[in-house]
């Protein structure tokens, strides 16, 4: 199917089409979650930012992607937080370490960030120390301010599980929901859309903000106990709160047990039928993401052919691409999609973009 063929069955989802959504930053190339990787993906040319959210002690909403900090800030190292190491449960496993919920945004502010897949990703750690922790606030405002009259940057936050933030003795979609009225970013057309795993949070969140609350998006995680939500009962009762589905690129893209490609699913068209944008994640470059004919020789640390998975999701319609490395997308953006395509194809709800 041809991009141009694709004009007539997006839907008009009040979300931008086709994007390139800079995953957590940029963090193939500088540690996730930082100043200098979200500053990155816009430089080279991502349309949104995409930072998860947790709960500080105090209610603040802190940048990471995980409550437990050890894996991407110098915590570990920190004599004066070695008494603050603790397990919690979480998703049904014991975990030990050092949890977001259980420091203050002040005590948060004096970590630093380091890179978490240091034996993948060994360059980045060159940047170790040199960024502090962020808050919604600072993305949100970072995305204004590189903003211009003819490109529109967003940013896509992610809410993470609601637990940490009932273990701060808060409720997660009303400490998000309070901070985006604070922010002025809590309807339609504002800068921010949230996205996140949990369906109870979403719906909490819209029921607080009502219909003309910010655009969401529904994640969709692998595996059989969440098929549901990708029949096209599950697809239009998302549509009912949200505006987009947010599945793996694995549930487009088929692979069989040898990491080869050998199909591609109904999903996007169920989708735009039921009314939803569909934002894949997450596209990596290093061959041990990729499917095996698109990986460039053993070492699964190194780079592959990750532009021509990024066209194929493209081809197949898909409405943004969620990606560690915004410019790999771009390009393949820039050889699949005329600009008039893109241009046509993003509704008019969201000024700006170009």
């Amino acid at each position: 199917m041809h991009s141009t063929e694709l004009l007539d069955v997006r839907p008009a989802t009040g979300l931008p089409s086709p994007v390139v959504v800079g995953h957590r930053g940029a963090p193939a190339y500088r540690p996730e979650h930082t100043l200098a990787g979200f500053e990155l993906a816009i430089e080279m040319g991502a349309d949104l930012v995409e930072p998860d959210v947790v709960v500080s002690r105090d209610g603040a909403l802190v940048v990471r992607h995980e409550s437990e900090l050890s894996r991407t800030t110098d915590i570990a190292g920190r004599p004066e937080f070695t008494d603050r190491r603790t397990t919690r449960r979480v998703d049904g496993a014991a975990c030990t370490g050092w949890f977001a919920e259980d420091l203050t945004l002040a005590e948060l502010r004096t970590l630093r960030a380091v890179e978490g897949l240091p034996d993948l990703r060994p360059l980045n750690t060159a940047y170790d120390g040199e960024c502090g922790i962020l808050t919604l606030e600072e993305v949100v405002e970072l995305a204004r301010s590189r903003s211009t009259a003819a490109r529109r940057i967003e940013v896509l936050v992610e809410l993470k599980t609601p637990a940490g933030a009932a273990s701060a003795g808060s409720e997660l979609a009303a400490v998000v929901a309070d901070e985006l009225r604070r922010l002025d970013a809590a309807t339609a057309d504002g800068p921010v859309v949230v996205q996140s795993f949990d369906a109870a949070t979403l719906r909490r969140l819209r029921a607080a903000l009502g219909d003309g609350g910010p655009r969401m998006v529904q994640l969709v995680d692998d595996g059989e106990p969440h098929d549901p939500m990708v029949s096209p009962a599950g697809l239009r009762a998302i549509s009912t709160y949200a505006q987009g589905v947010g599945p793996s690129r694995d549930r487009i893209l088929l692979r069989d047990a040898e990491e080869a490609l050998h199909g591609v699913s109904h999903l996007v068209s169920d989708a735009h039928r039921a009314g939803l944008g569909i934002y894949v994640w997450t596209l990596r470059p290093e061959n041990v993401f990729l499917p095996r004919h698109l990986r460039a020789g053993t070492d699964p640390a190194a780079p592959g052919d990750a532009e021509s998975e990024a066209r194929l999701l493209l081809a197949l319609g898909v409405d943004g691409l969620i990606t560690d490395a915004p410019d790999v997308a771009v390009r393949a953006r820039q050889a699949i999609t005329p600009p008039s395509y893109r241009t046509a194809a993003r509704p008019t709800a969201v000024p700006g973009l170009s």
